[in-house]
């Protein structure tokens, strides 16, 4: 059983920075933090967005929108995901949640997620 846990999220301003956390748990910690990971982010009305993924391999990808201001990073001795924004927006308010995928590459299947924090731009 893994469980995710997010943390970090609030209100910041336009402009900004923020670092979101996600510790990885569970029976086999060791290693979950070690498969593809990933952050993700909705708002009400609005589809699912991936905003950074990583893979076993140390592999990032970024969501255009986030590209060049966002960092996605593991702590491997913590066993812990982040996130860091600079520059932040008000389109990036949403709720962010990280999300566990396959050991490996990253598809697009994951199946465990954290509850979500929720961050809030203002301008």
């Amino acid at each position: 059983q893994v469980q995710l846990v997010e943390s970090g999220g609030g209100s910041v301003q336009a402009g900004g920075s923020l670092r979101l956390s996600c510790e990885v748990s569970g029976s086999s910690e060791y290693t979950y933090i070690r498969y593809c990971l990933g952050w993700f982010r909705q708002t009400p009305g609005k589809e699912r967005e991936t905003v950074a993924t990583i893979d076993t391999f140390d592999k990032t990808v970024y969501a255009d929108s986030v590209k060049g201001r966002a960092t996605i990073y593991k702590d491997i001795a913590k066993n812990t995901l982040y996130l860091e924004m600079n520059n932040l927006k008000p389109e990036d308010t949403a709720m962010y949640y990280c999300a566990r995928g396959q050991w490996g590459y990253c598809s697009e299947t994951f199946p465990h997620w954290g509850k979500g924090i929720l961050v809030t731009v203002s301008s």
